[in-house]
């Protein structure tokens, strides 16, 4: 039997599976980082804890296999989005990873717009700037700690890094460089024009390849660290989002894809790049050659969830926390929700924007809040539904995937307030099965991913919206929707007393 690996370097840690030829996943391995929350706004990681777990998880996993570590072929990537790696002339880093869910750069995104002009950026991108993006991380550091950048060599995201430490190669792919700001999402090349505008040298960003191309070999020190064999071939792996794509078989047009990790993605395949959102929802290049895919953001989805277990319930795991929400009726017993607690993305750009709980009295339990953190998250991912809605995208199915996809009364409320059948697939772990599936391809198990998903994907079980359930959401979606326009002043106010 032949087997291959997929790395999903996650924010909070970095899960390894390990899948046979028949799509079976035969071991599973996650160790867990910190994050660096220095200030309000501030989210940073250190990329040698990612380079310190992922080769004790990769050494976990060969310790319980009971094959033959030859029987081991590939290895590829699935990572978190945007985040910032400086790299010096030694190739050594420089400072802190800058994550994605960083929001500190809301002038670095003003002066973009300013110096290659809205609709130029998303002719060329086809995405706005946004807090969150490489490119607004990349303007900062140049402003802020200037000499950090007149060192930095190149730039990689989280996992090009990883991949790097495990391989000696320093390349980025598509999908990935697609969330930079940086890369002409059409052509599929870096951007002179983006890069002289704004004024950074276009050599700081690294080569580019496709999702399944082939990297090299592991090096002998990594070898030695895990039990791999040295001759275990590297595969360049995708943004996770790309990766959650096809881990879940979104391969072909009129499929949808609702993930939600620590950040939530509701995502659609797209054929061409054709489209026109007009911002309004994300638009990248594929982990799947030459395809594209569209997603809204939900910036704290499973993190909202996580926040109030930490705070409200820190002794109990997540089952404990959520036993009973099923009994508890649709609206919380009149608490709403808006998962805004690290600021929001898709369909509000805001960075300064904060979390609310509406509705409260004393007669409400911590089930109650519970449930509407989970209702709140959700109604959150239904505004990305609605924005592909509106466009006369059809979605009528959903695969959920992520911590969304665990819980039963909570996939039963996906299809409720989303409107339409909610799959199940015999394992959650998307990003991870689609590294795994690229390092399938690559090492030419199957002639192509559509051919790899039949394989390595299963739809175990759908939840149908109920009738009565939908009604009620959408009346309460409707008041969801208005707790964003009648607290975004009173959040503006606040930033200036947080830390």
């Amino acid at each position: 039997m032949k087997y291959v690996i997929g790395v999903d370097l996650g924010t909070s840690a970095v899960k390894v599976l390990l899948m046979n030829q028949q799509g079976q996943v035969c071991g599973e391995v996650s160790k867990s980082y910190p994050l660096i929350q220095e200030k309000s706004g501030y989210t940073e990681q250190n990329p040698e804890e990612w380079v310190e777990k992922t080769v004790e998880a990769l050494q976990e996993l060969t310790s319980h296999f009971t094959g033959s570590p030859s029987e081991i072929e590939g290895i590829s990537f699935s990572g978190q989005m945007h985040g910032l790696v400086l790299l010096d002339n030694h190739d050594k880093v420089l400072r802190n990873a800058i994550l994605w869910n960083d929001t500190r750069t809301t002038k670095q995104c003003q002066d973009i717009y300013e110096l290659v002009g809205e609709e130029r950026l998303l002719s060329i991108t086809k995405n706005p700037a946004l807090e969150g993006f490489t490119l607004p991380k990349i303007l900062w550091v140049k402003e802020n700690e200037p000499s950090i950048y007149e060192q930095a060599k190149m730039f990689l995201l989280p996992k090009d890094y990883l991949r790097y430490r495990l391989t000696g190669q320093i390349h980025s792919d598509y999908s990935d460089a697609a969330g930079t700001l940086l890369l002409n999402v059409a052509e599929k090349e870096w951007s002179t024009e983006v890069c002289q505008a704004v004024g950074v040298d276009i050599h700081l960003c690294p080569p580019l390849l496709e999702s399944h191309g082939f990297v090299g070999t592991i090096t002998a020190e990594i070898s030695k660290a895990t039990g791999l064999p040295e001759a275990t071939k590297v595969f360049a792996g995708g943004a996770d989002n790309a990766c959650g794509a096809i881990g879940s078989g979104i391969l072909a047009e009129g499929k949808t894809l609702c993930s939600i990790g620590t950040s939530g993605v509701v995502l659609s395949y797209e054929e061409s790049n054709s489209r026109d959102f007009k911002g309004k929802v994300h638009y990248f290049n594929h982990g799947k050659e030459d395809a594209f895919y569209t997603m809204g953001v939900t910036l704290a989805a499973g993190y909202s969830l996580s926040w109030f277990k930490d705070t409200f319930a820190e002794k109990e795991n997540f089952s404990e926390m959520l036993q009973g929400l099923a009994d508890i009726p649709i609206g919380a017993n009149g608490l709403l929700f808006t998962p805004y607690i690290v600021g929001e993305r898709t369909p509000h750009a805001d960075a300064l924007i904060r979390g609310s709980f509406i509705g409260m009295d004393a007669s409400h339990k911590r089930i109650d809040f519970a449930r509407a953190v989970i209702e709140g998250i959700t109604f959150s991912l239904n505004e990305s539904i609605e924005i592909f809605r509106e466009s006369g995208k059809m979605i009528d199915t959903i695969i959920s995937i992520g911590g969304g996809a665990k819980n039963e009364a909570w996939l039963q409320i996906q299809a409720d307030i989303f409107n339409a059948k909610i799959q199940k697939l015999s394992s959650e772990q998307g990003p991870g099965i689609g590294a795994a599936m690229l390092a399938a391809y690559g090492c030419g198990w199957y002639s192509s991913l559509n051919e790899c998903s039949d394989v390595f994907t299963q739809v175990v079980k759908t939840y149908e919206p109920i009738e009565e359930n939908v009604q009620k959401y959408k009346e309460l979606f409707q008041l969801y929707k208005m707790v964003y326009s009648q607290t975004k002043e009173l959040n503006s106010q606040l930033n200036r007393f947080r830390k």
